[in-house]
């Protein structure tokens, strides 16, 4: 697994296919592995497939200090830069759509196509910092019980249902700690990428997810408004779409690009 170095981390990153890139970023208590490994393989028959660890997820390490959505962009533009001759196509999942759109912004030029799953623009409404600050202070005291909930806001009702009592608890059971989960959840608490949205100028697709419990529709919605020339589409699922409808996404995803 190759790594590229950004300030004080080493960020590790998987690349596999051939063809023209495409990074895909992970989000909260996410990892190349965890969100993306099982999609590779809809992807890489023609595209170059680029998968970093972002600061706090996955074998990525760095100081621990505090994370800021600069500091993720920063590691994606360099892991793009080191994984790819040219520009690249992007796709984020709720934070990771998040730093998508800043180093798409950030890094002029660098993002040819932006796909941005279940991002949002700022965390200012109650309800989303009480569910941040709910999952921060469970994630400190008993991280199974983050995880529960986790599950439990992160498919649609329809979708457990169709699990049933042990698909879910074997999904609960097979969850483990990302190293820097707490991080993360402190920036999900921080974000505010309105000033950068006016500077995304590549093409870009915004995806909203009609069941989102964590990122209601309000987030993308906003975060279209805020990009210019934006395109829009909905997804019947819950906020976990990378497993609750993975082919409808990978459909729309190859579709746009």
């Amino acid at each position: 697994m190759p790594s590229v170095t950004v300030a004080d981390a080493s960020v590790h990153y998987e690349v596999e296919g051939a063809g023209p890139p495409l990074v895909l970023v992970h989000g909260t208590q996410g990892s190349a592995e965890t969100h993306w490994g099982h999609l590779v393989e809809s992807f890489s028959a023609d595209r170059t497939v680029i998968r970093p660890d972002c600061s706090g997820s996955g074998k990525t390490t760095d100081g621990g200090g505090a994370l800021t959505v600069e500091t993720l962009a920063a590691q994606l533009a360099a892991v793009s830069r080191a994984a790819a001759d040219g520009p690249v196509d992007m796709v984020g999942f709720s934070l990771g759509a998040v730093a998508a759109a800043a180093t798409a912004a950030l890094h002029p030029g660098l993002v040819r196509r932006l796909v941005l799953v279940a991002g949002w623009t700022h965390t200012g409404a109650a309800r989303q910092r009480l569910m941040f600050e709910l999952w921060r202070d469970l994630a400190r005291t008993d991280f199974r019980l983050f995880y529960r909930l986790a599950v439990l806001s992160g498919f649609s009702p329809r979708f457990l249902e169709t699990l049933g009592a042990e698909g879910v608890e074997q999904i609960v059971a097979a969850g483990e700690p990302e190293p820097g989960l707490e991080r993360q959840i402190e920036l999900d608490l921080r974000v505010d990428i309105r000033p950068l949205l006016p500077k995304v100028t590549c093409e870009t697709l915004v995806v909203e997810l009609g069941h989102d419990q964590m990122v209601p529709g309000w987030g993308p919605t906003a975060l279209h408004e805020g990009i210019g020339g934006s395109r829009y589409t909905s997804l019947d699922s819950g906020h976990l779409v990378l497993f609750e409808r993975p082919g409808e996404l990978v459909d729309t995803v190859r579709g746009f690009l």
